[in-house]
C-alpha cells in the first residue's frame, strides 16, 4: 500500500508504517539538515526538498494515504504558543490543501498535546472543521506513546480520517500491557562518548554504537528548576528536539530539591550527570539500531530524533489502518 509523507523529518512515522505493510513512495522535507539522514535510510523513496508551500498537488503521486506531522513548535506548551498565528502553525492548511486535491483513502496527522490547550481551542476546531469539510470521517485522540511499547511518557494528538466510501471511523488500538522502561531500552548501551569541541560529532568510526555521543555544555536555570532524572525502572521523560533539554542518564540519582523551581545535582555525584546520547534517545524513540542519523553538530542529531514520531507508536497506529483498509478491499 503506497503512501505519501509530508513534513517527513527523520522518518519515524514512515518506519512505523513500513513495519505495518505500507510503503512511502514520495516524501517532502524542507530542512536541509535532515536530507542526508532520510535519503540514507529510505533510498527507494523520492524526497522533495521544497517548502510545502511550493509543492503543487500535481507534483504529488497518487497514493492510498497521506501521513505527516506539521511543525509543532507553534502549539507547544513550553513554547511561545502562537498556534495558528505562527507561519509554522498555518502549514496545517497546506497539508489540507494537498489532501483535498489528492483525496486518498486515509490520512494521519500528528501533533503535540499543546494543540488542545484552551488558547488554541478556536484554531484547532477550525483545523478539524477543514478536515471534516472534505470527504472524510475524522476522529482525533490524545494518546500516550508509552501505552504502545515506547519507553517514555509522550502524549500526542493523532488526527485520522477515513474516506467516507470506506464506511468506517478510525479507533485507536487498545493499550498494550507491556510498559517498557529505561532499563529495557538502554541498559545494554555502554561507553558513551562526549561530543567534540563546540558539540561537533566524533564520527561513528570511533563510537561504540551509531550516534552514541552526548552534548556537552552547562545546564540552564530552567533546566535545573525540575528533576530531569528518571530511574532505570521508569519510562523516560519525553524526548525533546533540543540536546540542551535531553534528560539525564538514569545512572545519576534524582536531582536534589532546594526550593521551588530550584534543584541541584547531588553533591559528590556530579560526574554521573550527563545527558542521554543521541543513540539512547533514538532507542527511547524505538528507532532500530541500524538507523543512522547523519549530522556534523549534535544539535541537529537531537533535533531529528526528538521531533520524530516513535516508531513503535506509529506501527501500532498503522496496523489498525492497514487492517481497516484490508477489510475494505476484501469487501
Amino acid at each position: 500500500m503506497k503512501i505519501v509523507s509530508l513534513f517527513a523529518g527523520a522518518g519515524g512515522l514512515d518506519i512505523g508504517f513500513h513495519k505495518a505493510g505500507f510503503e512511502t513512495i514520495w516524501a517532502n522535507e524542507y530542512d536541509p539538515t535532515i536530507w542526508k539522514t532520510f535519503e540514507h535510510n529510505f533510498p527507494k523513496t523520492f524526497l522533495d526538498k521544497r517548502s510545502i508551500i511550493d509543492v503543487l498537488s500535481s507534483d504529488v503521486p497518487d497514493c492510498i494515504g497521506i501521513i505527516g506531522g506539521p511543525p509543532c513548535q507553534s502549539w507547544s506548551e513550553a513554547g511561545a504558543g502562537r498556534g495558528i498565528n505562527d507561519k509554522r502553525g498555518q502549514l496545517f492548511f497546506e497539508y489540507i490543501r494537498i489532501l483535498k486535491e489528492k483525496e486518498p483513502l486515509f490520512f494521519l496527522a500528528e501533533n503535540v498535546s499543546g494543540i488542545l490547550l484552551p488558547r488554541h481551542k478556536e484554531a484547532f476546531e477550525t483545523i478539524l472543521s477543514e478536515f471534516k469539510s472534505l470527504n472524510y470521517n475524522v476522529s482525533y485522540y490524545l494518546l500516550n506513546a508509552h501505552d504502545y511499547n515506547v519507553p517514555q511518557d509522550r502524549k500526542r494528538v493523532i488526527i485520522v480520517g477515513y474516506h467516507k466510501k470506506i464506511g468506517k471511523v478510525f479507533c485507536p488500538p487498545p493499550k498494550l500491557n507491556s510498559k517498557p522502561t529505561l532499563k529495557d531500552a538502554i541498559w545494554d548501551l555502554r561507553l558513551a562518548k562526549p561530543a567534540k569541541d563546540k558539540n561537533y560529532t566524533n564520527g561513528n568510526e570511533v563510537l561504540s554504537a551509531f550516534n552514541h555521543e552526548y552534548m556537552n555544555g552547562g545546564f540552564s536555570t530552567i533546566y535545573m528548576s525540575r528533576n530531569r532524572v528518571r530511574s532505570w525502572n521508569e519510562p523516560s521523560f519525553t524526548i525533546q528536539a533540543g540536546g540542551r533539554h535531553a534528560p539525564i542518564h538514569p545512572q545519576a540519582p534524582k536531582m536534589k530539591f532546594i526550593e521551588q523551581n530550584k534543584r541541584i545535582f547531588v553533591p559528590g555525584k556530579e560526574h554521573l550527570y550527563r545527558r542521554l546520547t543521541i543513540r539512547e534517545c533514538a532507542r527511547i524513540q524505538t528507532f532500530p539500531d541500524e538507523y543512522l542519523f547523519i549530522y556534523e553538530n549534535l544539535a541537529d542529531g537531537y533535533k531529528m530524533v526528538g521531533n520524530a514520531v516513535p516508531v513503535e507508536f506509529a506501527k501500532n497506529l498503522a496496523q489498525v489502518i492497514y487492517d481497516d483498509l484490508k477489510d475494505f478491499y476484501e469487501k
